[in-house]
């Protein structure tokens, strides 16, 4: 075997799936899969006897979920790359397989060069995620982040001085606005966190961490 080649597992429930897959990366000499397993539990059975660089995983499997399957590999084999494959996931998916410690996450319609450069990229230890999942993962970091995430730079500007007691006044010669500008400003924060007034203001968002 060639020193330099990627040793892969891949692991997915349909084999059309996983022998479509074994054809694409062994037609490339960079590239050998060492094992295949319909599912989690197989994997785990045979992986203290292979080696390899990086795990295939698809997301939606009977059994482990994905994340909790993830979690295990990165405790059991720490350098163990992990791409999550899958043919559609939803954006709390996404987050939640990232945070398990999956190292990059492709949609099973990619061209076959995407998921090759993923995986070399994953080899290397970088990570890979197509633009959906990019996009998915931000439209779940900012509902996770919650109101805050949609507050404007200059209102967070308003806010924070707001947090550290200063007045209208002083908050317009702080950042050189009219007072007007700042009441308008202030409007549009209370509206975005659903508050009412500056106290509530300061208090919702000292409770979620801003300082």
């Amino acid at each position: 075997m060639n020193e330099a080649q990627l040793q892969l597992i891949l692991v997915d429930d349909h084999a059309v799936v996983r022998e479509g897959l074994k054809a694409l990366l062994e037609d490339h000499e960079d590239f050998t899969v060492n094992a295949e397993f319909a599912d989690p539990q197989s994997l785990f059975a045979g992986l203290p006897r292979l080696e390899a660089d990086v795990v295939v995983l698809d997301l939606r499997m009977p059994g482990t979920p994905a994340p909790q399957t993830i979690r295990r590999l990165k405790q059991e084999r720490p350098h163990l790359g992990v791409l999550v494959f899958t043919s559609f996931a939803d954006d709390e998916e996404v987050l939640a397989v990232l945070d398990a410690g999956a190292d990059g996450d492709l949609l099973k319609d990619a061209l076959g060069v995407d998921l090759l450069r993923a995986l070399r990229m994953i080899s290397q230890g970088d990570s890979w995620l197509d633009p959906t999942a990019q996009k998915a993962l931000m439209r779940a970091r900012r509902r996770q982040q919650g109101p805050l995430s949609t507050l404007t730079a200059r209102e967070n500007d308003v806010l924070r001085l707001l947090i550290d007691g200063y007045s209208n006044r002083l908050i317009a010669q702080q950042l050189s606005l009219s007072e007007g500008t700042v009441k308008g400003y202030l409007t549009q924060i209370f509206e975005k966190l659903g508050v009412e007034d500056r106290t509530q203001a300061a208090l919702y968002a000292v409770r979620q961490g801003m300082n």
